[in-house]
């Protein structure tokens, strides 16, 4: 499995949203943006990540930095979990896992000391110019938002 490091090119991405529209990696060309990956909409660990990513979108804003969240789950499940908890960033759908991929968020992991296949909880800001300033593999759910928001120094 493959994995970004600071300086590379973010891979590319167009996925629809909990709408349904398109969202390209492309459309924040010039920003910040913070692109994170998890398991599964309104699971524990999930519902605390994006909780507390949403909780901290005033302080992401106001350093410029836009949150997008990426999970396998379709528009309809994203759509209950954003109502659900207020969430207020994108929710995007990578339903053959081909973007996760492609970022080293996807592949082999260890769940309670077995080895499994899945989505590996991972976070990337990406800069402006389209490369990789911070990419975070196996990350905790709670508290790392918080980590994400200090890195970007806010």
């Amino acid at each position: 499995m493959a994995t970004l490091i600071s300086g590379q090119p973010a891979p590319p991405f167009t996925l629809p949203d909990q709408d349904g529209a398109p969202v390209s990696l492309g459309d924040f060309a010039g920003s910040t943006v913070v692109v994170y990956f998890y398991p599964a909409d309104d699971t524990p660990g999930c519902t605390k990540e994006a909780c507390q990513f949403n909780d901290n979108l005033q302080a992401f804003s106001r350093s410029g930095v836009a949150v997008v969240g990426i999970s396998p789950d379709g528009a309809e499940k994203h759509r209950r979990f954003r109502d659900k908890y207020g969430l207020q960033f994108p929710l995007l759908t990578d339903a053959d896992r081909s973007v996760m991929a492609a970022y080293g968020a996807y592949g082999e992991k260890t769940l309670y000391g077995k080895k499994t296949v899945g989505v590996i909880r991972s976070t990337f800001i990406v800069a402006p110019n389209g490369t990789i300033q911070r990419a975070w593999y196996n990350v905790r759910a709670d508290g790392h938002a918080s980590k994400v928001l200090a890195e970007l120094g806010g």
